[in-house]
Parts: structure tokens; sequence; C-alpha cells
């Protein structure tokens, strides 16, 4: 067994190109082998900016022997079939095999060379490497059968053991030498296999491992910065691109004029980092300060004096132009900048970008008059989800607790809709155009400084937030306004038109802006009437409407999944219909996830299953699924929201006065008395939003349940008793629908 070392030099291979390099060069390696039935017992591959490297553990110096046989005529077939089997096998009836009346061609291949195997794998491999992008070059450039690779290919070399493996490719022979660092060992190094290689290269000045790499840059940069008494801005990113980009890597710390503070602390960092590759650095006060570090590709005699100051004086003309941007766009009113929305094409279905501006602010001032966000977002009343309820509530409904003042929730509304108007105003600034990463950041600054109220500036600044997992997501109250109008028109205006996320594709982003929608409605707790403002401002049709509430359920399911929230409860709660205040909805899942775990909730979701099965088979026709199976489609605008009836109740006290033909058995009449005593208590919990209670309600159906199926006959040759307790069973499952789809539920 012996160890087999492959290096593939070229000119600099892309930095955010390595990693993917590796793992390609280590799959389509295993591949190759494994058609000649070899096995490594590890690799590891290397990348540099100037060199793809692979070594394989522990390979055999030979490929076992290999007996195949194949299957062919019985001896009694016709003529024409063992000739047809002679001629794909290409032997002789001789040479046939004869087992009990059946033919079989059996082939000896004798073991080859695993060098020569790896011979013909590499090439193969070079030439069907899937670099992102690739190129040709030198005179055989005009042919497109040429060698592609991601820079010109320069060197190989293959080595099984201390051997060389001799192949080659594009005109590039296999061999044992390879170079140095560019500059401090730019000459030739002979390799003497797997077992040298990385320490030859380290004396030479390369570090062939990335991780290596990325280590020291990380911590010599810290280090430079705390020698200045400084503190790095961490940058994990930056240290994983200057990795790729160096093989001596050799972080140094600068300065430039602090002048250039007064640009926005993330416009420097940003002009740093995506021009310069440079780490910036914060004073003891935690504000940006006048220092950079870069990494050098070279240990320098002066210590890095020169290429700081050459780096500096790079840096100083990317800030100039950024100061030049900022000055510039400080002097155009955000108002002014805001016409310009007018030609910028926002969907050719959807108008511009003005439209969009227009939609946006009416409904960023609509969410504030309907006192659906306020100034002081608050959970539902006492954290109990629905103690202290005022007794002039309606059923059902979730007025907020501390309505604002009139003359506050227009000053809100006032700040929501001017915030609304300006916030995509710096998308035509020229620092946006020059880093659109900065868009609504930038908005922010000049709101600030051209004098907007500081809501108006801050709700600019964070409109877009929460751009993705982790991101921070807005509370202040005039941001979270601007902020749900700007993602809830982009939803129900694609959806208006037809636009859905198909599968994988999501070309504008749909799936981001609804998990932002949901994640800032739940972090202040907000009572949202999603099916109303579709219907309301959108004048969104049922079917549309149906989709985007699925498509809600969907994107909650996934945003709740980290938090330990099942799928299937979440189904439960939607499948009554009418349901889209999520605050309530989550609250209701809640206490059901609570529920079904405990002994009662198991054992009733087992009696309500058992009653469904039997009233599917013995009257299929009796029951209708609960209201909203369509999520949304043919909703009365005047159904209270979380509310289920069934679709055929009773006229009120009819229950009641109903009698039976024939004397109830005593587990009967138990289950009849406990549905008398627990629905009324689950139906008034539910109207209060007292989840928990309305569980319990529930709970106390569970004994009566498991008496009744345990001596109850409910297919009973009488046909009344038959009718009346697959009612009963009816009534059961209507109790539960109240609360909960329980057919939904798994387990």
């Amino acid at each position: 067994m012996t160890d087999f070392l492959l290096e593939l030099r070229s000119e600099e291979i892309p930095a955010r190109m390595q990693a993917k390099a590796r793992d390609d060069l280590s799959k389509l390696f295993t591949a190759e082998l494994a058609k000649a039935g070899i096995a490594t017992s590890a690799i590891v591959t290397y990348a540099t900016p100037r060199r793809l490297t692979l070594i394989a553990r522990d390979l055999p110096l030979e490929t076992a022997a290999v007996s195949e046989e194949t299957k062919g005529p019985k001896t009694s077939a016709p003529p024409q079939a063992l000739e047809g089997f002679l001629r794909k096998t290409g032997l002789t009836r001789e040479q046939l095999v004869d087992r009990n009346g059946t033919l079989f061609a059996v082939t000896e291949k004798p073991g080859r060379a695993t060098a020569a195997v790896l011979a013909e794998a590499i090439p193969a491999i070079v030439r069907a490497f899937p670099w992102p992008k690739s190129m040709r070059w030198g005179d055989a450039s005009a042919s497109t059968e040429s060698l592609r690779w991601v820079r010109p290919l320069q060197g190989i070399v293959a080595l099984l053991g201390e051997e060389i493996v001799p192949f080659e490719i594009a005109g590039i022979a296999s061999g044992a030498a390879t170079l140095g660092h560019r500059f401090h060992h730019p000459y030739q190094i002979t390799i003497g296999g797997a077992h040298d290689y990385v320490e030859k290269l380290r004396a030479c000045h390369v570090i062939v491992d990335h991780d290596e790499r990325a280590t020291l840059i990380r911590d010599h940069a810290r280090e430079a910065a705390m020698q200045a008494g400084l503190e790095l801005i961490e940058d994990e990113g930056l240290v994983a691109e200057n990795a790729g980009l160096t093989e001596w890597p050799i972080p140094l710390l600068g300065q430039f004029d602090p002048a250039f503070l007064d640009v926005p602390p993330e416009v420097i960092q940003l002009t740093a980092r995506v021009n310069q590759k440079y780490f910036v650095c914060r004073d003891a006060d935690g504000k940006l300060a006048n220092a950079f570090v870069c990494t050098a590709n070279i240990a320098a005699h002066d210590g890095g004096a020169k290429i700081v100051e050459g780096n500096r004086k790079v840096l100083a003309a990317r800030l100039s132009d950024a100061k030049f941007f900022y000055d510039t766009d400080l002097k155009v009113p955000l108002e002014e900048q805001a016409e310009k929305l007018s030609k910028i094409v926002f969907h050719e279905k959807l108008g511009t970008l003005a439209d969009k501006v227009d939609r946006v602010a009416k409904l960023a001032r609509w969410l504030v008059e309907e006192g659906i966000v306020t100034s002081a977002p608050s959970p539902l009343w006492g954290e109990g989800w629905g103690e202290g309820l005022p007794s002039s509530a309606t059923p059902g409904t979730a007025p907020h607790p501390n309505p604002l003042p009139a003359g506050e929730r227009e000053q809100l509304a006032t700040h929501a809709e001017r915030a609304a108007r300006l916030a995509k105003a710096d998308l035509v600034t020229g620092m946006v155009g020059e880093f659109p990463e900065l868009q609504g950041l930038m908005g922010g600054y000049y709101a600030a400084a051209q004098g907007e109220h500081p809501a108006v500036a801050t709700a600019i600044r964070d409109h877009y937030k929460p751009v993705g997992q982790g991101d921070d997501v807005p509370t202040d109250p005039v941001t979270v306004a601007v902020s749900l109008a700007d993602k809830l028109d982009t939803l129900f205006s694609f959806f208006s038109v037809g636009l859905y996320p198909t599968g994988s594709k999501d070309p504008f982003a749909l799936r981001r802006a609804m998990l932002g929608v949901i994640a800032t409605i739940l972090k202040s707790k907000l009572r949202f009437p999603f099916t109303k403002i579709a219907r309301t401002q959108y004048n969104l049709p049922d079917r549309p409407l149906a989709w985007f509430l699925d498509f809600l359920d969907e994107r909650l399911k996934v945003q709740q999944r980290e938090a330990g929230v099942r799928h299937d409860l979440i189904d439960a709660v939607f499948a009554l219909g009418g349901e889209d205040d999520l605050v309530r909805l989550l609250a209701r899942v809640h206490a059901l996830q609570a529920f079904v775990i405990t002994e009662d909730g198991a054992n009733l979701l087992a009696g309500y299953k058992r009653a469904a099965n039997i009233l599917k088979k013995e009257a299929p026709s009796a029951p209708s699924p609960p209201r909203g199976e369509g999520r949304g489609e043919g909703l009365p605008s005047s159904a209270a929201p979380g509310t289920a009836p069934h679709p055929d109740p009773l006229p009120a006290g009819e229950r009641e006065q109903e009698t039976l033909s024939y004397t109830p058995e005593p587990a009967e009449t138990a289950l009849m008395t406990a549905l008398d005593s627990a629905e009324p208590r689950a139906t008034a919990a539910i109207a209060r939003e007292d989840f928990a209670a309305a569980m319990a309600a529930l709970a106390s159906l569970r004994a009566p349940i498991d008496a009744f199926f345990d001596s109850v006959i409910v297919n009973d040759s009488d046909p009344a008793k038959r009718s009346a307790r697959l009612a009963l069973l009816e009534r059961v499952r209507a109790a539960v629908h109240n609360v909960a789809d329980f057919s939904k539920i798994e387990g």
C-alpha cells in the first residue's frame, strides 16, 4: 500500500472557486478509481492561488484480478440464440461453461498496475473538471477540442509512492517538480512523494493548507490591531478570501486620513472590504478607527512599510471616491431623488418603482390608522393569551390593549407614510449605485442629515430588515409599518398577477419576504389580518388569496421549525379556515403542542381518530369538512377569525331538545354529559383566547370517550341506536375541531 500525490499547478485560481474545486477533485478522483475497483483509506485536498492538490492514502500497487461471468442461453436453445451470445461475448462454443443445462461465459480479467489506472484517470479528471468559469490558452486555443482550465495549466506532479505516474495533458508531462513561492522561491523543487510535499513547500514559503493560512491571517490581524490599541472587526468571509489570495500571508496594519471618518462607517468598511480586501478596526469606544489591516503575500525586508504605504494610497483613492459620492448625494433632497423612481420599472406587470412606493406608502399609513401597528406593540392580554380580556371585547377579536389617542396615531401614520415615500429614494444615488449593498442604510443617513424626523430616518435605514436568518427584526413602530408594507406589497402584488414561487425557483425572493413578514409580526406580536388587507387594499380574488394563505402556512412551518414547533400542529390549526392571525394561531399551536404530548392528549387523539374513522366508514355523507379547506376561498366577510363552526349546525336548543327512542347505555350518557360540559367551556375559552383552558376542557372528554368505545357498539343493528351514536361521535369530532383539526396531527 502506498500514497499518491497529485498537484495541478496553474496561474492564479480565484479565491471563491478554491473550496469547491477541492471537493470536486476528491469526488472525481474517487469515482474514477472506483471504476477500476480501487479504494483509498483517506483523501486530503489542498488549494492555494497557484495549485490544486490531492493526496490519496493507502492505494494498492495493483488492482485485484476479477472473474466475470455472463449468463447465456439454455443448451437446448435454438442455434440463433447461441450464435448471438457468442458474438456478444467474443468467445467460441468450447469456451462456454455448461451448468445444469445453462451456458455461461466466464472471463478472467487480470489485475492492473495502479499506476496505469492513474495514468488514464487523471487526464479524464482534468478534462471533465467542472470549473464555474474556465479558459483556453496558447496556440491550441484555436481548437474547441483544446484543454479548458480555470487559468493556464503550467505543471503536473503525479507520484505514486516515489515513482512518477507518466502521462501527458495538452503537452504538459507529469513529473516530480513544482515551484515554490512566486517571489521567495521561484525555482523548481523536486518532490519526493506525498510524505514530504507539505513540508518541502513550507520550506519554500508556500503554506498549502487553506485552513492553516486562514488561522494565521485571523490571529496575526488581531495581534496587529491589538498592538495599536485597537480591536479588529471580525470578518470570517474576508479571512477566507485573503487565505485564497495568498500562499505566504503576512497581515500588516496601516492608517488612513482621519478626515475620511466623516463618511458613514459602513461605507468605509465596505470600500475597504470589497475593493481592497482589507480589515478595519474600532477604537476603545467602539467607533471605527482610521486603521486597516491588509494581507501581504510576501515577507518584506523592510517589515512591510512600503507595502502598507502603497495600500494606504490605493485605499485613500477609493475613500475619496466614496466621500465624493456621499457629499454629492447629500446635496440632493431625498424627495427630489424619489422623483427619478418613475423612470425605473419595478415589473412589467406591476408598473414602475414609483408606483410601488405609492402603494407601500398608502399601506403603511393604513396599518397605523387601523390600529394594527401602534407605538407600543405588546402580547395578548396578560401574557396568558386571554387573561384580562375586557368584558366588552367581541369574542374572537383582539384589539390592541393600549390604543393610541387620535393625535398620536395621526402623527405615527404621517411618519410611516413619509418614510415609505422616501425609503427607495437612495436607489438612484451615486453611493448605492457604487455599493448596492448599502441601499436603505444610505437613505437613512441622508434622511437624518437632511433633517427628517429620527423615526423616519430609522425606518428608511431598516425597512429591508430582516433580510435573512439571524438578521435584526425591527421593532420601532414606524419601521415596522414600512417594513411590513414593503414586503406585503411585493407579496400581494406578485400573487395578484399570478407570479408565485415554484419548486426551487423564486426570482422575486417572495419566500424571503414572507419569512421577514412573519418574523416582524411575531417579534412585535401584532394582530395581523392578512385576509382583510388582501381584499380591501389589493382586491385579491379568492384563488390567489387561497394560494397566498397556503404560502403563509408553508413559510410559517419553515420559520417555526427551529423553534421546535411541529409542522402538523400548524396544519391542524390552519385547516380550521379563516385563521390568519399568526399570534393567535401560534398561541393555539403552542397550547396544542403542550397538550398532545400529555397522556390525556395522546389518548384523546387516539379516540378522535377512532371516531373519525368510524364516521368516515359508516356515515361518509353526514359530516362535511371544516370550513376553509380552500385557505380563504369563499370565506364570508363576517366570519370570526379562528372559529370553525360545523357547516350544518343544529338550530339553537334543538340538540338539547332532541330525545332518544331508546334508553342509552351508561357510557353513552356519560359521554353526552361530558360533551354538554366540555363544548361550552372550550368555546368560551377560545373566544377569550385562553387556549390552554380550551385544551383542558377537551381533556375531560378523554375518559368518557375511552369508556364509550370499550362498552358501546356504534354500528348497532338497531338503526335508531346506530344513527344516534354516529351523531354523538360527530359531536365529539365537532367539539375537537373547534380547537384544531386533529385529523392533521401525526401519531
